[in-house]
């Protein structure tokens, strides 16, 4: 027995020693900054986000102090346990921040690199967010799926995936200001037909008529919930041998329209409908009042004259209760003047601000490496760019938190080729904070809840109806 209370003696020096040594003693201090993957370097991150793990990207033994606790790397990652998390996170609400120091031991030496800080935020951010998975191809769209995952955990859960409609294309799913309970998304080719789920209700819908150029596309819910402003388009794709946009999606033609989900009606306006023009990406104000819209001169012929089309940024009143249009445009920020183009108006929940990508010709931004996101603050109409959000490569597709305080947007700085998500704090003054990264796919949406629609009766829907016909008004 003495033997056996010997043995766990020694165990637990052994153990303790262990412990000691893995902090680093009398670190000699570097001047670089700590090569991380993710940069979680001076992001600044809502108190209810799951932990945000990360790989040592030099070489050596790598040992992370957060706070005053000692965080271990497993095969050069760094991974937090979930009360740990908490308890960093906790600590870091009260003074605004945690700061982190990873040292590294070469030749018995330990070197410790600059330290750097994660912000803690007290806006807490919607607890689900969905995307679309998909291969970086341009033809693999055979495996895809829409997704969601909660921010809180990581966990994760298919709304829905096309091995069980034929394997067809998905799309531009599309929320009320982040309610699961209003959603919209596309399906092509087999099985195709436009998705409205409302309120547990699923109708599938054919949304081409004899008065419009095509299906409807890129949706926008009204803040009634009763209506979807969408547009029409004829787009066409072409692939480049030698340019680093690899792609180059335009349209020959396309227009704008609202979509009644009670009466299955649409309706437009001879100025969001007009021959010498191309509309497209239509969105809502808040209050319900304005439709934006991106708008370009209709050049030809296409795909030759690609480059010279240029789309501005155009609003007109709307009325809700009987689908009327003003007479008239405003334009809310002309691109081409300055020798751009914009696309994805989206407009923050209290109406304040617009965020857009701006990029240097055409509509279809996301393979444009040009293009950035910018912010028109609606209360002087003045414009700017998002400078800490800004990389090198893509930034384009984007969406804003239920309550303003965040945006996610999609990103292919890191190798160019996948597109991920990347999320800022928005403060009041819209400024914006440097983007954290999370390893999902594109289009991220926003949800307050989690998407409680079944996959086997969206499934149905899309295999046995035969849709429903919308009317024009």
């Amino acid at each position: 027995m003495r033997r056996i209370i010997d043995k766990f003696i020694i165990l637990a020096a052994l153990l303790s020693l262990v412990s000691c040594a893995g902090k680093p003693t009398n670190p000699e201090p570097l001047a670089d900054e700590a090569p991380i993957f993710p940069d979680y370097k001076e992001v600044t991150v809502p108190e209810n986000i799951a932990p945000l793990n990360f790989s040592f990207l030099g070489e050596g033994k790598a040992v992370l102090l957060a706070g005053d606790k000692v965080i271990k790397s497993c095969r050069g990652v760094f991974k937090f346990g979930g009360c740990k998390w908490r308890k960093l996170i906790s600590e870091g609400k009260e003074s605004g921040k945690v700061q982190f120091s990873l040292s590294v031991k070469k030749e018995g030496k330990w070197l410790s690199y600059k330290p750097f800080n994660i912000y803690v935020s007290t806006d807490r951010i919607d607890p689900w967010f969905s995307y679309r998975l998909i291969p970086p191809g341009y033809q693999g769209w055979q495996e895809m799926g829409i997704y969601q995952r909660n921010l809180e955990s990581y966990s994760e859960k298919a709304i829905l995936t096309n091995d069980l409609t034929g394997g067809n294309c998905m799309n531009c799913h599309t929320y009320l200001n982040g309610d699961p309970s209003k959603m919209v998304f596309h399906a092509r080719a087999t099985f195709g037909g436009t998705v409205v789920v409302n309120e547990g209700e699923i109708e599938k819908l054919n949304t081409k008529t004899d008065s419009t150029i095509s299906a409807l596309v890129y949706p926008y819910w009204h803040p009634s919930g009763d209506l979807v402003a969408f547009s029409v388009n004829k787009t066409l794709q072409a692939f480049h041998n030698h340019d680093a946009n690899r792609i180059e999606v335009y349209d020959e033609a396309s227009d704008v329209v609202v979509y009644n989900v009670n009466t299955k009606e649409i309706a437009w306006s001879p100025l969001t409908k007009a021959e010498n023009r191309f509309e497209t990406f239509p969105t809502f104000s808040p209050d319900g009042k304005w439709l934006y819209f991106c708008s370009a001169e209709a050049v030809a012929p296409m795909p030759d004259k690609y480059r010279e089309a240029r789309y501005g940024l155009y609003r007109i009143a709307f009325n809700a209760e009987d689908m009327s249009f003003g007479d008239s445009l405003e334009c809310v920020y002309d691109a081409p003047a300055d020798s751009a183009s914009v696309s994805f108006p989206r407009i923050s929940p209290d109406g304040r601000f617009l965020c857009f990508t701006r990029h240097g010709y055409g509509n279809f931004s996301i393979w444009h490496k040009d293009a950035d996101l910018w912010m028109v603050d609606l209360s002087d109409g003045s414009v700017k760019p998002m400078e800490n959000v800004n990389s090198d490569d893509v930034d384009s597709f984007h969406t804003w938190s239920s309550d303003g305080k965040w945006l996610v947007f999609s990103s292919r700085r890191d190798d160019g080729l996948y597109t991920k998500p990347y999320f800022t704090h928005i403060d009041a003054n819209g400024n914006a904070s440097k983007p954290f990264l999370l390893p999902q796919n594109n289009l991220p949406a926003f949800t307050t809840e989690k998407v409680n629609v079944s996959k086997r009766k969206l499934t149905d829907v899309l295999r046995k109806s035969s849709g429903t016909d919308v009317t024009v008004r």
